[in-house]
């Protein structure tokens, strides 16, 4: 037996989280969708609200990722420790609140979620997420594993993704809000994208208000980044997985406008 996993990109300010309450239950239906895994680290700007991740449950999501902007609303630190379907990245330093991976049982059997950092051109200086990805795989036993690897360059995206090849059953990069065209299964049985892309105004730069980032490319003093307005979008892709082995089968990004 198969099952759909669907992966969602950053959700970006209320524009993301409205148009995902308005049409992911929708089209989950549609597409047979089995399990969704919604990167929601911008719902609130830079951040994720309590407000936002439950409308972001709401919508549709299973489990809530996160990444470099894990901080930004600040009262969620006690949330991360009480809710165990939202994940900041596994690799942080081990003394902040929340996890950064956990085993979900559902009617196919349990499902295992990983979010990581990457360390190129982050700031953070977090742990390795190769080594920290192997240590948690030893501690497992779900046969489906799915991983987010919130990370800046595509090298580093890739590599990670070689390194789990036939140990994990898929993983996506997000993070640079641009979708790829790469979505794939590798040679072991591991669905795999370069980024999912976001979730938020189309008429937009990666999600904010066009002014901010235009200005700041000018040389002119930074001002705050806010997110933009108007019709939305949701960008992800679709694992098919088979439930009993846990590789991947099929691999596609999707759109909805």
């Amino acid at each position: 037996m198969t099952i759909n996993v669907l992966a969602i990109g950053d959700v970006c300010g209320q524009t993301g989280v409205d148009f995902l309450s308005e049409r992911l239950r929708g089209y989950k239906k549609l597409a047979d969708i089995s399990f969704t895994v919604i990167n929601g680290e911008n719902a609130a700007g830079l951040g994720l609200s309590p407000s936002d991740a439950e409308a972001l449950f709401d919508a549709g999501a299973d489990v809530i990722t996160l990444g470099n902007h894990t901080w930004g609303v600040r009262k969620i630190s006690s949330f991360l420790d009480d809710n165990k379907y939202i994940l900041r990245p596994s690799n942080f330093a081990p003394q902040v609140s929340g996890r950064g991976w956990g085993e979900f049982e559902t009617e196919f059997g349990s499902i295992c979620v990983i979010n990581l950092i990457g360390r190129a051109q982050m700031p953070h200086g977090s742990e390795n997420p190769f080594f920290e990805a192997d240590k948690i795989l030893k501690q497992i036993e779900s046969k489906i594993v799915l991983v987010d690897f919130h990370a800046e360059t595509t090298s580093e995206k890739l590599a990670l993704a070689y390194h789990l090849d036939g140990r994990v059953s898929a993983i996506w990069g997000t993070h640079t809000h641009v979708q790829t065209s790469d979505a794939c299964v590798l040679s072991k049985g591991t669905g795999y994208i370069t980024d999912l892309g976001m979730t938020g105004a189309r008429d937009s730069i990666i999600g904010m208000r066009a002014k901010e980032p235009v200005s700041r490319f000018l040389g002119n003093p930074p001002s705050r980044f806010e997110p933009a307005d108007g019709p939305g979008k949701i960008e992800g892709a679709i694992f098919k997985i088979d439930a009993q082995t846990g590789k991947c089968v099929d691999a596609s990004a999707i759109r909805i406008v």
